[in-house]
């Protein structure tokens, strides 16, 4: 069981470079670090664009055909508290597309790209 409970992570589980949001530009959304998010295997992370970063918790999800990694994060934008939700889904070229949500406030679609590693 604990290998089936390990695979559902393996698609999600690194760390993801944004490389594209709908809603800011490339130059807002690294300002500080290369705008990312990142999954432990679990649903556990972190992500940061520009001056808006949070830890998030998710559960992997089935949608239609596919799997989703549905999350709510807390936060910070520009030193204000923040929260909100999101998902993520991997496509079939490994690339990796999703929504995040800030409550009651912006939200953007987002492309990313899984970092290699070192």
């Amino acid at each position: 069981m604990a290998k089936r409970r390990q695979g559902k992570w393996q698609r999600f589980a690194g760390i993801w470079s944004i490389t594209k949001m709908s809603e800011w530009d490339k130059e807002y959304c690294n300002m500080e670090v290369q705008a990312f998010i990142s999954i432990k295997q679990g649903g556990c992370g972190e992500f940061q664009f520009g001056l808006v970063q949070g830890d998030i918790c998710g559960e992997v999800k089935k949608s239609g055909d596919d799997r989703i990694f549905d999350f709510t994060w807390e936060g910070q934008d520009e030193l204000d508290a923040e929260s909100g939700d999101g998902w993520f889904m991997v496509k079939e070229d490994g690339s990796a597309e999703g929504e995040i949500r800030i409550h009651r406030g912006d939200k953007s679609m987002f492309w990313a790209k899984r970092r290699k590693e070192k």
